[in-house]
């Protein structure tokens, strides 16, 4: 198994661990160097590139043979960075406020997952999100992640960490190390935590999963999820947290669901409400994208409408996402002929599905009280 990627990535050329956020820049005519060398077996590891692992990461690589050390990735005419992939909508959850809705357990074939992973590493992808649903409970799970990590994407794992603990997921992620895994947190205390997940023992298993990932020394990061239910234990969920010593976020505005459903808007917390910055762009669409379980591609999870079939129509589909991407963003419906749209905070595809849920104006207009 490779110990370092060397790929480009969007205007540049990055020299990565897989499991590592430290990456090493490096000119054209280096990574053409290392593009070259890739197809000669013997070639062996260059002078900087090992002097630079020593630097960076205290890897010794002086000697080695290129090829099974270094995974050196072609160059792609689309040059995309990144991509999320959602390989179910099932879930071992029920969580009140969860923006998937009905979450139907679907997903395709292994060949036509294989063939989305292909075409995502031929369309530039370096970073994936694995998610779901929750990623871990499908049963291509492991080899999803297997054939994404062996084709040289970095890979961040969302998930609620209620199966982090079982031994084959535990030995896939030790040793095939995950860029990031990303932890739900729920609530600190097995009352709320159940109460919000609407399943008995998710606490435990939580908190299980938790502890053998952390015992691995995986790169967990915790996201802490606030909504009515936990408000009450935010500061207990952070103390969790750092008792663990791990990096956490804090999510607390509840959106609708993937089909504008309004079911989850009633679990937003009104204390922990928060207004955002102002939308000023984004890459969706044009330097990464979304496949969700049925290997449709969008320009990302909010906004999946049109999308594009990846499965039938491969690299040359993506062609158009940029095309959707920048009609999904124009300023259209609900919010046409608004005088201060300049500074909503808002991307086009959320306000939309808000809008079409009946909302509140104050969930996602940053002037609804004007």
């Amino acid at each position: 198994m490779h110990a370092l990627i060397a790929s480009p990535f969007l205007d540049e050329n990055l020299v990565l661990r897989p499991d590592d956020p430290r990456g090493v820049k490096v000119g054209t005519n280096r990574y053409r160097e290392l593009l070259a060398s890739a197809s000669e077996p013997d070639s062996v590891v260059p002078s900087w590139l090992a002097e630079a692992a020593r630097q960076r990461w205290d890897l010794d690589l002086t000697g080695q043979t290129l090829v099974g050390t270094v995974l050196v990735r072609e160059p792609s005419v689309l040059g995309y960075g990144r991509a999320s992939y959602e390989l179910n909508l099932g879930c071992n959850y029920d969580c009140e406020h969860c923006y998937l809705g009905l979450k139907r357990f679907e997903g395709m074939s292994w060949e036509a997952r294989e063939r989305i992973l292909y075409l995502m590493r031929d369309a530039g992808v370096l970073w994936v999100q694995l998610t779901g649903g929750e990623p871990t409970i499908d049963p291509l799970f492991s080899d999803v992640y297997e054939l994404a990590w062996d084709l040289g994407m970095v890979i961040t794992l969302l998930s609620n960490g209620s199966r982090l603990h079982q031994p084959k997921i535990l030995e896939l992620l030790s040793s095939r190390r995950p860029y990031r895994i990303t932890v739900s947190v729920y609530g600190a205390t097995e009352q709320s935590y159940d109460g919000l997940t609407r399943r008995k023992g998710s606490f435990r298993l939580f908190s299980r999963g938790l502890e053998a990932a952390c015992a691995a020394g995986l790169p967990v990061t915790l996201s802490l999820v606030i909504t009515q239910h936990n408000e009450h234990e935010v500061t207990a969920m952070r103390a969790l947290a750092d008792r663990y010593g791990l990096p956490f976020n804090e999510y607390s505005n509840i959106s609708p669901t993937i089909h504008s459903g309004a079911e989850t808007l009633p679990s937003q917390s009104a204390a922990f409400l928060r207004a955002r910055r102002p939308f000023a762009g984004c890459g969706a669409g044009h330097t990464h994208f979304h496949v969700d379980p049925h290997g449709k591609a969008s320009i990302c999870k909010v906004g999946r409408d049109p999308a594009v079939d990846l499965v039938t129509e491969g690299l040359d589909g993506l062609l158009r996402l940029g095309g959707i991407a920048d009609g999904l963003m124009a300023r259209t419906g609900g919010c046409s002929g608004c005088t201060l749209s300049g500074t909503c905070f808002t991307c086009r595809p959320l306000a939309r599905l808000y809008q079409e849920s009946g909302a509140p104006l104050n969930r996602y207009c940053r002037h609804g009280g004007r």
